[in-house]
């Protein structure tokens, strides 16, 4: 019997007003939606680079510099393992992916297998050390598994990159590998990147160290450099000031959990937070080290040298210099989502204007609009005034799509609205297949109403199959697919889903009422 439960003509009610109450901020101006109440739907659809221009970069992850970083670190911890151990060797430096030295006594061969092991626990977990002899005496440390720390450097580049640019409020970002060390950046709506490109080229590696006041400035600038030390400058608007800094890091900016800008005195500051481990390390470096200068590294070069009045130990600070507002905030962004493992370089540019979005627009909209004309003339045709219902679900279909990339805030490209397009045209497959059974059991002599009973129920199985071989094919387009595709498959797949819904409960709701109220004795389809 054509029976439909209340909480079922509620749901379908509910959700065809929710659908316009949720698509109608996109009639509006971005400002004008951004100014409605809270409570009142302000969404709107993301436009994609494609449809409301914007900046497309292409970086290249410097993979090169991990592997040197990767090696210097083996080899420094190499020479502290045999010096802590009392092992003489000679000629301890690095070649490509391996270090290389020879023991003064290498003829002994337990010594050279004290050695061995030594060297093997260097990396005890996932061995990627080898140590073996070139035939001349000296043994060869040879680094593992570089594909893998590369793969992990290029996840780490995307997610830090990604953090760097939400912080700056972009809206719907696209951000993805390509290839095996290059990310492509898509920043919609962004006409300028000169802000995006700065944060991406500093490395942004923090580290806090010790001025070294055991040689002066003019003796290591001549050559007089003492071991473990070296040279760096701080850059004071014009000019620059050298310091002698100790190479050993007394804290790293990892071990920093915050950063925020603020205002000390009326000027820009930075203030940051360690973790636990970090508070306890920089507690404890102040206190052994009152009245002298510690040095804040950010990139190799001296942001500011303060000198140390009293130890700091709640694990917090602020760093202060010759900073504008807009720096300021910008170093504390930097110092929270985290230093880049490895140096990035801009490969090719590009900004796309909003004209050209703006005929992408206008395109897809008449395409669009075509569509949905020419569907609902062939209905009228081919059914009459149950042409009329399809046609109204079909105008819902569109409105309730529209509200789901709203609410989704999913990015809308030109590939999306060609899927829209397309789901529009598919929406009244289940109507048509629908219709076609109901005028089937009226031709066996079937009652209206249990023609119209049979036509729903009896079509249902094929709807459903017909439409989920739609949505696998959606999955694998979203799955595998990049940037474009995945729009044109998220619109595909919600088109799909919402037809079903206004095809079948819609409609059906439309039709079982106008026969309950009119009992026609015959059906004009």
């Amino acid at each position: 019997m054509l029976h439909i439960p209340k909480w079922k003509i509620v749901l379908i009610i509910a959700t065809c007003v929710l659908g316009i109450l949720y698509a109608l901020p996109n009639l509006l101006s971005s400002e004008t939606a951004d100014e409605l109440p809270s409570w009142i739907p302000h969404e709107q659809v993301n436009l994609g680079l494609d449809l409301q221009g914007g900046s497309y970069l292409l970086l290249e992850v410097d993979l090169q510099a991990v592997l040197k970083e990767r090696m210097i670190s083996l080899s420094d911890a190499v020479r502290t393992t045999l010096r802590k151990e009392r092992i003489k060797y000679t000629g301890l430096h690095v070649e490509k992916d391996a270090v290389i030295f020879k023991l003064m006594n290498g003829q002994d061969e337990a010594l050279r297998d004290k050695v061995y092991k030594l060297l093997f626990k260097l990396e005890p977990n996932d061995g990627e050390a080898s140590v073996t002899s070139d035939g001349n005496g000296r043994l060869v440390l040879s680094a593992q598994a570089l594909a893998l720390r590369e793969k992990a450097a290029m996840e780490q580049t995307r997610e830090i990159v990604q953090r760097r640019i939400d912080e700056t409020g972009t809206r719907e970002p696209l951000i993805q590998q390509q290839g095996t060390d290059r990310i492509l950046i898509q920043l919609p709506g962004l006409g300028d990147p000169s802000r995006i490109k700065k944060l991406l080229g500093q490395t942004a590696k923090l580290a806090f160290r010790m001025v070294d006041h055991g040689a002066s400035v003019e003796e290591a600038q001549e050559g007089r450099l003492p071991p473990g030390s070296e040279i760096l400058m701080e850059h004071a608007g014009d000019s620059t000031i050298p310091y002698v800094i100790r190479k050993t890091v007394v804290v790293s900016g990892e071990m920093l959990v915050d950063s925020q800008p603020g205002f000390n005195e009326g000027f820009p500051v930075v203030t940051f937070r360690f973790d636990s481990v970090g508070a306890r390390k920089f507690g404890e470096a102040t206190r052994q080290n009152v009245g002298r200068q510690f040095a804040i590294i950010l990139d190799n070069k001296v942001i500011s040298a303060p000198v140390i009045n009293e130890p700091i130990m709640g694990g917090s600070g602020q760093i202060s210099g010759r900073f504008t507002v807009q720096q300021a905030s910008d170093l504390a962004l930097l110092l929270r989502a985290g230093a880049l493992p490895a140096p990035l370089t801009i490969l090719e540019e590009r900004t796309i204007g909003p004209g050209l979005g703006a005929d992408s627009i206008e395109a897809g909209e008449r395409a669009t609009v075509l569509a949905i004309i020419l569907v609902a003339i062939f209905m009228f045709i081919a059914y009459a005034s149950f042409g009329g219902v399809a046609n109204t679900a079909l105008v819902f279909n569109m409105i309730i799509l529209i509200a789901a990339l709203s609410v989704l805030q999913a990015t809308l490209t030109l590939p999306g609205i060609a899927g829209i397009a397309l789901t529009l045209g598919m929406a009244v497959d289940a109507n048509v297949l629908i219709y076609e059974r109901i005028k089937e059991e009226l031709r066996l002599g079937k009652k209206v109403f249990s023609a119209v009973d049979a036509g729903y129920s009896r079509a249902m199985a094929t709807i459903i199959d017909s439409n989920i071989t739609t949505l696998i094919g959606a999955m694998f387009l979203y799955q595998f697919g990049t940037g474009p595709i995945r729009g044109f498959a998220v619109t595909l797949a919600l088109g799909i889903i919402i037809s079903m819904f206004t095809s079948i409960s819609l409609t059906r709701l439309i039709v079982v009422t106008y026969i309950k109220w009119k009992r026609p004795q015959t059906l004009s389809i």
